[in-house]
């Protein structure tokens, strides 16, 4: 068995990022930018009115000046504005030739086409040209796209975006025992729930995932599941992996020519995991214990994607909490505790075993317990993955 951070530096080897795709703007949010792009224009591209008022080339206290026009968003005065002279201007308007200031409609009273000034701010109210950003203004790449990283880029006239391709991801469950949610079970048999967890958080994370059928615990079953894969960034399969007598997951696929990196990880859950190349992509075998399974998913898979679309390989976020109630000493493996976090601090749910998938839905995070990690008190503070 090899730590849960070697297992990681070995899965980032075998990682490679997917080609590069220009996608529409209105497409593009939580994409990673694959490539540099640079303003295609300067905002504001011109001095611009922060209020609603009057443009004015300058202005005391009891000015009284005379109205010769207006200005407003999109339609603009065209025309230079002279000593005690005024132009109506409305906030984002361009500000005419010749003035400095904008005095705010508050500070003024109107009388026809004459305004007496009654106050004047220290400030302008007017938006410099390029006060937001220039022309070849640049946003570097790799970056992971939200919403206001859209506004921007349509603010710099950015209509399509090179992104990172999404990572194809082929999902093969395997055992006799499944059928798909919505058949009826036999009297041994249970429902396939792991590829619809691993379908979901894959989706989550800006890949492509689709559930190849299920295997069956037989050399046959399991080679025409592999001969589906097509064009696959990444080949994931569920159970199998272990060494009993139906685990033939591995024997398949060294037969198939995988060229195996590690298997076996000193973690729980998830201890019988496996990964290396086969032909074009990456596989990824997971142990088919339903939290097993989507521990790896959150620990193994999510790092794995991401450096895939191009961001920094590195482990799962971690943050660090107090814990409510106190914890009996760890094994010799890192643990991935099931947890439930508040504003009071992290609770550790009582029952951790492997198959209890009602326990991870309850929880919103999963608690890292060191190999050997001593005793711990109410009130100390332990590592935790968010879900």
């Amino acid at each position: 068995m090899i730590p849960v951070a070697r297992a990681l530096d070995a899965l980032f080897a075998l990682a490679r990022p997917t080609g590069v795709e220009a996608v529409p703007l209105i497409r593009a949010n939580g994409r990673v930018l694959a490539q540099e792009v640079t303003a295609k224009r300067t905002q504001p591209p011109f001095g611009a009115s922060a209020m609603d008022g009057y443009a004015v080339s300058e202005a005391t206290q009891g000015s009284i000046l005379t109205v010769i026009g207006e200005s407003a968003a999109g339609h603009g005065f065209d025309g230079s504005v002279s000593t005690g002279q005024a132009v109506r201007i409305f906030t984002g308007a361009p500000v005419p030739k010749g003035t400095t200031r904008v005095v705010i409609q508050e500070d003024v009273t109107r009388n026809g086409d004459q305004i007496t000034v009654n106050a004047v701010e220290t400030g302008t109210n007017i938006r410099p040209a390029g006060g937001d950003f220039s022309a070849g203004t640049a946003i570097s790449a790799p970056r992971l796209l939200g919403p206001n990283d859209i506004a921007l880029l349509a603010a710099m006239n950015i209509a399509e975006v090179p992104v990172y391709r999404k990572p194809r991801v082929a999902l093969i469950s395997t055992g006799d025992e499944l059928v798909m949610p919505g058949e009826i079970p036999g009297p041994d048999q249970i429902i396939a729930s792991n590829t619809f967890g691993l379908h979901a958080l894959l989706t989550d994370l800006g890949a492509e995932p689709r559930l190849l059928p299920i295997a069956r615990d037989n050399e046959a079953s399991l080679r025409h599941a592999f001969s589906l894969v097509d064009d696959a960034d990444l080949v994931v399969t569920i159970g199998g992996a272990s060494v009993g007598d139906h685990d033939l997951v591995a024997k398949v696929a060294g037969d198939l020519g995988l060229e195996r990196s590690f298997y076996k990880v000193a973690m729980r859950p998830g201890k019988p995991l496996m990964s290396g190349r086969l032909g074009k992509a990456m596989m990824v075998g997971l142990p088919g214990n339903p939290v097993s399974a989507m521990v790896c998913g959150h620990v193994f898979l999510a790092p794995v994607v991401r450096a895939m679309l191009g961001l920094e390989p590195a482990p799962a976020r971690r943050q660090a909490a107090p814990l409510r109630a106190p914890l009996k000493a760890n094994g010799p493996r890192e643990h991935y505790m099931r947890a439930h976090l508040s504003a009071q601090g992290v609770q550790v749910f009582e029952r951790q075993d492997s198959s209890l998938l009602s326990v991870l839905g309850a929880a919103n995070a999963l608690v890292v317990r060191p190999p050997h990690d001593p005793a711990r008190d109410t009130g100390d503070t332990v590592d935790y993955i968010p879900l």
